[in-house]
């Protein structure tokens, strides 16, 4: 069997990098300013639309460019290699390993409400250290439990909202569009709460990361992210209709554990036990999925920086296991420490720049190189591609002009990733020029 990972697993690395705890987290705070029911679903249909247009042009740079590792690849091969060393220097050692952290934590918490008397730090620990032995194996056996627990959570997700639709009573509420539904569109609270949807959504770029480690690549980087970000978008909506359904409205309004409301419509009051126990076994494959995508981009900073050779290194199996290990040992200190929503704070503004500017890379490739063979293009170029830039500037001034402070440490931690990147670079090239100093001459007569 090949040493790659199949079409169904890299699917199911989109799909479980992007449905983690934003859409069972986010309804009961957009309710404390939307009471528009139409305007609710629009909004997590906008933020699909938004996630799906960056996917087509990202499944035009993967296709084109194969190689593992995500922006990283894209920004270095369009721009400039430092500019590729930034997004891993953020991406890979933050960007994965506090969203690992966050999951693994909130696994924690959720599992406690079903078998209570276990610290929530110590199970996400395990969960952590149990997945990363099960990725560091080889594809066979990490790809087959991606697939495997990422099918898992998408039955669980259906069965959720088929028993919502069968067995629940429903709530006399109306999702046609009306004129309030303009208006609540336009205002300030629908553009605060697609912000927090924009979070729920990230993950639609999974599969770039292992782009070179896919078996066809041309083929399948497109139909994985492409498939797999509208399959979320379907869910996403499925399951915001239903809470909405089968819930009231006020007694959602402000809970941070929303799913918990519209659970106990559903499943009487051992709900809170079933949605804990389902929303613990969702974020098994959530983690699973980041373990496999950031260490690729760690794997790629090592093969193209000499000075961090040793984490590239690759299994007998050609797996990158020494990445895969740094970055849940990262995973695991940020989750004891605590210091993971910080983190997050830090970064969302820089994660959110470098996505953008990959996205912008599309136009500059295609001026660069005409005659690239682009085995897929992205569809509705240019319309898609500038919606998506406008959406993510729009985006970064709302963020930055709340989060002023975070936002401008964001930047400061890619200033200093830049002061790295000239050092790295200085000392790998001074170690090359040794090495072949030192290489021994040919012989002779």
């Amino acid at each position: 069997m090949s040493k790659k990972y199949s079409l169904n697993t890299a699917t199911a690395v989109v799909i479980a990098n992007m449905i983690g705890t934003g859409v069972f987290g986010s309804l009961g705070f957009q309710l404390l300013d939307l009471h528009d029911y139409a305007s609710i679903i629009i909004l997590w249909v906008l933020g699909g639309t938004i996630a799906l247009c960056g996917a087509f042009a990202y499944s035009e740079l993967g296709a084109a460019l194969p190689r593992s590792g995500g922006e990283y690849n894209f920004l270095t091969e369009i721009f400039h290699p430092s500019v590729g060393f930034l997004s891993g220097w953020v991406s890979a050692i933050i960007g994965f390993s506090a969203p690992i952290a966050l999951a693994a934590s909130l696994l924690g918490g959720y599992f406690g409400n079903v078998i209570a008397g276990y610290d929530a730090r110590w199970i996400g620990a395990a969960v952590i250290v149990g997945i990363t032995i099960i990725q560091s194996m080889d594809y066979r056996i990490g790809g087959g439990f991606q697939s495997f627990a990422t099918m898992i959570k998408i039955v669980l997700i259906l069965v959720f909202v088929v028993c919502g639709f069968m067995f629940a009573p429903h709530q006399a509420v109306s999702f046609v569009p009306s004129h309030g539904t303009v208006t609540t569109i336009f205002s300030g609270g629908f553009a605060a709460a697609l912000v927090y949807v924009n979070f729920a959504y990230s993950g639609w770029n999974a599969s770039s990361y292992i782009a070179g480690e896919i078996r066809m690549p041309w083929k399948n980087i497109p139909l994985s992210i492409i498939s797999g970000t509208a399959i979320v978008t379907l869910l996403y909506v499925l399951l915001n209709f239903i809470f909405l359904y089968v819930a009231p409205g006020n007694e959602m309004a402000g809970v941070k554990e929303v799913a918990f409301i519209p659970a106990k419509y559903i499943f009487g009051e051992s709900g809170g036990r079933v949605i804990s126990l389902i929303i613990s076994m969702l974020l098994i494959s959530t983690i699973s999925s980041m373990i496999i995508a950031g260490p690729r981009v760690l794997q790629r900073m090592g093969e193209d920086f000499s000075i961090f050779q040793v984490i590239s290194h690759k299994n007998k199996h050609g797996i990158p296991a020494m990445a895969i290990w740094f970055q849940s040992i990262v995973a695991l200190v940020i989750l004891f420490t605590s210091s993971f929503n910080t983190i997050l704070g830090y970064t969302t503004f820089v994660l959110t720049l470098f996505s953008t500017l990959t996205v912008i890379g599309v136009f500059v490739l295609r001026l660069k190189k005409p005659n690239l063979l682009r085995p897929y293009k992205t569809f509705g170029y240019p319309f898609t591609t500038i919606f998506f830039v406008a959406a993510n500037l729009w985006f970064m001034y709302f963020w930055a002009s709340r989060n002023l402070e975070p936002s401008l440490i964001g930047l400061g931690i890619v200033a200093v990733g830049l002061l790295v990147y000239f050092a790295a670079d200085y000392l790998s090239k001074h170690k090359n020029k040794s090495n072949s100093v030192h290489q021994p001459k040919a012989f002779k007569e």
